[in-house]
C-alpha cells in the first residue's frame, strides 16, 4: 500500500483524487491533506480518509481544526503554515504526492517532494514554469519520479515511447501537438473581449475548474504555461511545440513520430482519467470517468490559434525562448492580473498588457538558483501591482 499526500486536498484536482484514491483502498493510504483556508472541507476529509496529518496556512483556522478533530475524536494531527506544507511532502511515510496548490505558492512543497526523491504527481504547472531546469535537475538528483497530472501534458507522456521518463530527450519524437479548447471566447470578436465579466470568463465550456485557472483557460495563459511545462517536461525546444486548437476536448494531445505517425491520446473531459493513470503508473485502474462515446461526439474539429485574440500565448512562447527568470515573471504577472480581473479592478482585455509591461520592464538573469526565481517573482508581482495602481485606480 503506498502513502499518498495531496497538496491542495480541497481544489478541483484534489477532491478529484480523493474520489479515485477512495475506489482504491487497498491500493492507497491517505498520510496527509492540506489546504489554503477552507476548513469545512478539509475537516469532512479528514473524516473520509483519516491521514495523519492536515494542513492549514492560516492559524486560526488551523486553531478551528483541531477543536473539531479534536471533538470527533480523530487521530490527525493538524499543522500549519508553508513550512509544514514541505514537512508533510517530504515525509518517509509518503511515496507520493500530489501537487495541486495553484500558482506560485505550491513551488516549494512541490520542490520538496522533488528533493525527497517521491512519486510527484504534477498537477501544479506554474511550479515547473517558475523554476524550469532548476526543478528538473532537482528531480534527476533525487530519482524522484515525475508523473504530469494536466490533461495535455498526461496525454502526451501517455502517447511517449515505452518506459519514457519525464525530462528524457526522446529522439524518435519529431514534435508534440499540444491541443487547446480555445475557452469560452474562442468565437467572440476581439472587441466584445473588451467587456467580459469574471463570470463569463469563468464559465468554461468542457472543464469544471477553479476561478484562476478557469480565466487562463479563457485567455489561453493557461496553454501558454503549458507550453513552457511541456518544453521541460519533454525536453524539446518551443519550435517542436505546436498548440492546436479543438473545441471538443476529446484529443487532449499528440505526439507525433519521426516516421510520420501520429499518436493521439482521447478520453471524456474528467480529470479524474489523468490523476488514475499517474496513481496507476505504470498499470491502469479504474477512474470513475464515463467511456467515451464517438457517436455522440460525433465530429473533431481542429484549428490555428490567433495569436492577436490571444496574446498570453505570443507571451508564453517568447518567455520559453528568453529562458532565465522570464517565465516566473510571466507567471507572476498573470496571477496578479489576473486576481485584479476576477475582483474587478482591471478589464479582462488589461490582462496581456500587464504580463507584458512587466516582461519588457525587468531585467533578464539566469535562473539558477531558487532564491533567484522567487526574487524575481517577488519583483514581477510588486511591478504589476504599482502598474495596475498607477493605470487602473479611480
Amino acid at each position: 500500500m503506498k502513502g499518498i499526500c495531496i497538496l491542495g486536498s480541497t481544489g478541483s484536482i484534489g477532491v478529484s483524487t480523493l474520489d479515485v484514491v477512495g475506489r482504491h483502498p487497498n491500493r492507497y493510504r491517505v498520510v496527509a491533506l492540506t489546504a489554503n483556508n477552507n476548513v469545512d472541507l478539509l475537516f469532512e476529509q479528514c473524516m473520509a480518509h483519516k491521514p495523519s496529518y492536515a494542513v492549514l496556512l492560516d492559524e486560526i483556522k488551523a486553531t478551528e481544526l483541531r477543536g473539531r478533530i479534536k471533538a470527533a475524536s480523530l487521530q490527525t494531527e493538524v499543522l500549519c503554515g508553508v513550512s509544514a506544507l514541505e514537512e508533510v511532502a517530504s515525509l518517509p511515510e509518503v511515496d507520493s504526492v500530489m501537487a495541486a496548490i495553484v500558482g506560485g505558492a505550491g513551488l516549494l512543497p512541490t520542490l520538496a517532494a522533488a528533493k525527497a526523491g517521491k512519486s510527484v504527481l504534477l498537477a501544479n504547472k506554474e511550479a515547473l514554469v517558475m523554476s524550469g531546469d532548476l526543478f528538473m535537475k532537482e528531480v534527476a538528483k533525487a530519482g524522484a519520479e515525475l508523473l504530469p497530472i494536466d490533461s495535455e501534458h498526461n496525454a502526451i507522456f501517455q502517447c511517449m515511447p515505452a518506459n519514457y521518463h519525464a525530462g528524457r530527450r526522446a529522439p524518435e519524437v519529431r514534435r508534440i501537438l499540444l491541443t487547446a479548447s480555445g475557452g469560452p471566447f474562442l468565437n467572440k470578436q476581439l472587441h466584445e473581449l473588451h467587456d467580459v465579466t469574471p463570470d463569463e470568463a469563468c464559465a468554461h465550456p468542457n472543464w469544471v475548474m477553479g476561478r484562476k485557472i478557469s480565466v487562463d483557460s479563457a485567455t489561453m495563459m493557461n496553454k501558454g504555461l503549458e507550453v513552457i511545462e511541456a518544453c521541460l517536461l519533454f525536453n524539446l525546444p518551443p519550435e517542436q511545440l505546436q498548440v492546436v486548437v479543438h473545441p471538443q476536448s476529446v484529443i487532449h494531445s499528440m505526439v507525433d513520430y519521426v516516421d510520420g505517425t501520429v499518436l493521439a491520446q482521447m478520453g471524456n473531459p474528467d480529470m479524474r482519467i489523468p490523476i488514475a493513470h499517474a496513481l496507476a503508473w505504470p498499470d491502469r485502474f479504474e477512474s470513475g470517468a464515463e467511456p467515451l462515446d464517438l457517436f455522440a461526439v460525433g465530429q473533431l474539429n481542429f484549428q490555428t490559434p490567433d495569436f492577436e485574440r490571444f496574446p498570453n500565448l505570443r507571451l508564453a512562447y517568447e518567455a520559453v525562448r528568453a529562458g532565465g527568470i522570464m517565465p516566473a515573471v510571466l507567471n507572476a504577472a498573470n496571477e496578479v492580473a489576473v486576481a485584479a480581473f476576477l475582483e474587478q479592478r482591471i478589464r479582462f482585455t488589461s490582462i496581456p498588457d500587464i504580463i507584458e509591461y512587466c516582461m519588457v520592464n525587468t531585467a533578464q538573469r539566469p535562473a539558477n538558483t531558487i532564491d533567484c526565481v522567487l526574487d524575481a517573482d517577488k519583483e514581477s508581482r510588486a511591478l504589476a501591482d504599482s502598474h495596475i495602481f498607477k493605470k487602473h485606480s479611480h
